[in-house]
């Protein structure tokens, strides 16, 4: 009997720990369940010309990364909630950041939305005004401007794994969980990844 009610007490007191364990990941699995469904539907589309975009496997919430507007009003990644969003990171001094950009604006103008935003911020550290002029001189126009000159979102998505050079894209749920990453560029224009956002945003 004392063997027993050791036995007992071992179970429920391990009972307890996974108990408060599962307490304290619930709200983040619950917020990512969606996303969890969703990645096996996009797996199969990261092909051809997003062939490089690694689905997440076990999408978990992004940190809460901070950024400044076109007015220099701070904005989080929070502020999009209840959007898919397109998070791409570059600077001028990177080639295929620029080469890319065109893209990442032709998707916008075809797929923005109040449901959909591709959020490309800058994170030039010196002459801040150039990205603007530059983003001029070669016609990007839709893309909103977002900006963090102290290039900390960077390092804070190199925190946990998901930036390891530039470009840098992520592709988000509206709960703010990961469904896929890419490390370089993308032909973000293509017919790939118009199926592959048209699919996450429950289009097709």
């Amino acid at each position: 009997m004392v063997l027993l009610g050791g036995v007992t007490g071992v179970a429920v007191g391990l009972a307890a720990v996974y108990g408060i364990g599962a307490m304290q990941r619930n709200p983040a699995d619950a917020a990512c369940r969606p996303a969890a469904e969703l990645v096996t539907r996009l797996k199969p589309l990261a092909r051809g010309e997003v062939a490089a975009l690694g689905i997440a496997s076990d999408p978990k919430r992004l940190p809460e990364l901070a950024f400044a507007d076109a007015d220099g009003k701070p904005r989080t990644l929070g502020t999009f909630q209840g959007k898919t969003v397109l998070l791409n990171l570059w600077a001028t001094w990177c080639v295929p950041c620029r080469k890319e950009m065109p893209a990442l604006d032709a998707l916008q103008g075809k797929l923005g939305s109040d449901k959909f935003e591709v959020v490309a911020v800058n994170i030039d550290t010196r002459n801040l005004d150039k990205p603007k002029a530059w983003l001029r001189e070669v016609g990007v126009d839709r893309l909103g401007f977002y900006s963090d000159s102290s290039a900390k979102v960077f390092q804070d998505l190199k925190a946990i794994g998901k930036a390891i050079g530039m470009p840098t894209t992520l592709l988000i749920d509206p709960n703010g969980c990961e469904l896929g990453t890419l490390a370089g560029p993308a032909e973000w224009a293509s017919e790939d990844a118009v199926r592959l956002i048209e699919t996450a945003l429950g289009k097709s």
